[in-house]
């Protein structure tokens, strides 16, 4: 989102500006890091393109962003300044956005933003996860490191992601098409047929009550489809913009960890990202809380991310992490039990590394046998559309055959 503010810095003067950030306490949290006291911050709507407004932004493909990041790694290792950097990779990329993206960053690490914040403007290039894993990295001064993973990162989410649809691909396309046909056939068909039965049974007739509401359903279609049509798709946008925001990300977080198969899968990615990431900041001499708060905002699911604050809270008191972590509702036991090790010998990095290689293979295993699950749920759900339409079509006249044939 796009906003414009006006601030004080620490000589007195007032500077106006204009800066994307995923929300108000975002950008004021920025700029207090910037050494700036916001005097007033407004959404910048009127500079707000249609799909802006609607939630829908350009992106940046997963193959662009990773040859981005391992580029920068293999630059900061060199030892090449982070803006100079960034200066050279603008034109590497053929996506015309990602360019300005780059220049922006170029500007803003020139201007002595820190990257982590530079980063944190385009949420909609920079995920959470990634904006935090730079911070972390500036944190604990290992950037190089830091920007190695990302790119594996991004590769193994995109590899996750290109299975994903992989798997939904056979189930959507035919979930599709029943959809529109099961439209065609209530709005252009039923119609011509509930014209018939009506016929066949005459003014004083009476039709079972699963043929009633299929007619009157019907009907409604009808006469008022583009209104259900007009209608989803606004829900679709609220709701999108309603999950943006921190009450709706977390409520939505919440459902898909009650969600089947899905809470497996983001629950073991979530562990992965976690057990990387923390062994990541532990290697490199970042504190245990620090480390701890730096990992929460990179696993990408708000209600894990609340269980390592309560954890990082007991930590506070004198409890190794293990013990608030084997009362999780969401770590499985062998995650505080292999942590348990690591804090007594010491290899609490090498150990958990282990940890996010097993729940990686079990996220690819759970994946390929997504297909294979789907489908025979697929087949179940458009086998009952199918079989209650037929029965609400055929009953009618099997009843009145069956009485002609009586008579």
């Amino acid at each position: 989102m796009r906003f414009s503010y006006t601030a004080v810095n620490k000589s007195g003067k007032t500077q106006t500006g204009d800066i994307d950030a995923v929300s108000k306490e975002a950008l004021m949290s920025t700029l207090s890091r910037q050494g700036l006291r916001p005097l007033s911050v407004k959404s910048d709507t009127n500079k707000m393109g249609f799909l802006d407004r609607i939630g829908t932004r350009k992106k940046v493909k997963s193959k662009d962003l990773v040859i981005f990041t391992r580029q920068l790694s293999t630059m900061i290792s060199a030892g090449v300044p982070i803006a100079r950097s960034l200066a050279t990779l603008q034109g590497q990329s053929s996506n015309k956005y990602f360019q300005t993206v780059v220049a922006t960053l170029s500007k803003d690490i020139e201007s002595g933003m820190p990257l982590g914040d530079a980063f944190a403007k385009f949420p909609n290039v920079f995920s959470d996860i990634y904006v935090n894993m730079v911070r972390a990295g500036e944190a604990g001064g290992i950037l190089d490191e830091i920007f190695k993973r990302l790119a594996s990162q991004v590769e193994q989410d995109a590899s996750i992601r290109k299975k994903i649809l992989g798997a939904m691909m056979y189930p959507t396309v035919i979930l599709s098409i029943t959809i529109i046909a099961f439209f065609g056939i209530m709005i252009f068909i039923i119609p011509k047929i509930a014209k018939i039965i009506k016929d066949l049974v005459g003014p004083n007739g009476q039709l079972p009550v699963y043929t009633r509401a299929l007619l009157a359903a019907s009907t409604f279609m009808q006469h008022h489809g583009v209104f259900i049509v007009a209608g989803v798709a606004i829900v679709v946008i609220l709701v999108r913009r309603y999950i943006r925001t921190p009450k709706g990300k977390y409520k939505f977080h919440s459902l898909l960890l009650k969600t089947p198969i899905l809470k497996t899968i983001i629950v073991k990615i979530a562990i992965a990202r976690f057990a990387r990431t923390f062994a990541s900041l532990m290697s490199a001499g970042v504190g245990v809380l620090e480390a701890l708060e730096v990992t929460g905002k990179a696993i990408g699911n708000k209600v894990i991310q609340e269980e390592l604050v309560e954890a990082a809270k007991q930590v506070k008191n004198g409890k190794q992490l293990s013990e608030p972590l084997s009362k999780s509702k969401h770590f499985p036991a062998i995650v505080s039990q292999m942590l348990a090790v690591g804090e007594e010998t010491g290899q609490i990095d090498t150990i958990l590394v282990k940890v996010a290689d097993f729940y990686e293979e079990e996220v690819a295993t759970i994946i390929d046998s997504l297909s294979s699950i789907i489908e025979p749920i697929m087949i179940i759900i458009l086998g009952s559309i199918v079989g209650l339409i037929a029965a609400s079509v055929m009953g009618p006249i099997a009843s009145l055959s069956k009485n002609i044939g009586s008579n």
